[in-house]
């Protein structure tokens, strides 16, 4: 009689924690991308942040929206696909404009040049708009081609998670060859950042299980937390040795280098 009586309230909490934590799938994952922003805005100084990162998120969160046609699954993952495309798209037209502005006298290169040695360095946003557009044409071709196929539909699912659950091992790379953390957390402070992607990313991953994501997305999130957690384990370490001068710096608030 009590549990009925208490009905009232436990059911718009749950929905109201619900709610949270799509909200929470939804923004929380170009958060770190704002104060990162601000910053190449306020300094006009993009060089500690590689637009790499923006092409692994694109490809990734393209090819997640892909599968969802495929197999569909939670809305809030595939709106939280919208919304880091929108912000990648958003960091590539602020750094692109930086870093043209720096560099007067420097050779404009385009995407119709077609040239590898100059991939995803070009002079102008546009480039960049049409290289996505391509590439979502051809994919989104494919998929349409293939959607009938389940081999296919899980293939391009695991593909676009362990894209995106391979960003913080370039990262996890520098830091070795450097022996040294130095660019994300200053000696004296603790690995904020390096905490604040772990449990985002374990957050992520809990959210996956408990809602009954796609098996890829499980996966690849607890394949995302290891990683997060070996370069915890390095920013630990390394904070008992004088860290080497980093030959790049990166800012502080910066994601996962590549």
């Amino acid at each position: 009689m009590e549990a009925e009586g208490l009905d009232w309230l436990l059911v718009p909490l749950h929905q109201l924690v619900s709610w949270g934590a799509a909200a929470a799938m939804v923004f929380g994952g170009v958060v770190p991308y704002v104060p990162q922003y601000r910053d190449i805005r306020r300094t006009q100084n993009a060089d500690g942040f590689s637009t790499y990162v923006c092409l692994v998120l694109l490809v990734a969160n393209i090819l997640r929206i892909l599968f969802w046609f495929g197999r569909r699954f939670e809305s809030p993952l595939l709106w939280q696909s919208a919304i880091m495309i929108l912000t990648m798209l958003l960091m590539l037209k602020l750094c692109t404009e930086v870093r043209v502005a720096n560099e007067l006298n420097a050779r404009r290169r385009s995407f119709a040049d077609f040239d590898p040695h100059h991939f995803w360095q070009w002079s102008s946003f546009s480039d960049y708009v049409q290289c996505v557009l391509a590439f979502t044409g051809v994919a989104g071709y494919i998929t349409y081609l293939s959607i009938d196929s389940t081999l296919f539909v899980e293939t391009l699912g695991f593909l676009a998670v362990l894209t995106e659950a391979m960003l913080g091992v370039p990262q996890l790379y520098r830091n070795h060859h450097h022996q040294s953390t130095e660019g994300m957390r200053s000696p004296s402070s603790p690995p904020t950042m390096v905490l604040m992607w772990t449990s985002g990313d374990a957050f992520k991953t809990a959210y996956f299980l408990l809602k009954g994501a796609p098996l890829q997305f499980s996966v690849c999130g607890l394949l995302q937390v290891l990683v997060d957690l070996a370069i915890l384990g390095q920013a630990c370490a390394f904070a008992r040795h004088p860290q080497k001068p980093a030959l790049h710096a990166v800012h502080p608030a910066g994601t996962k280098a590549l």
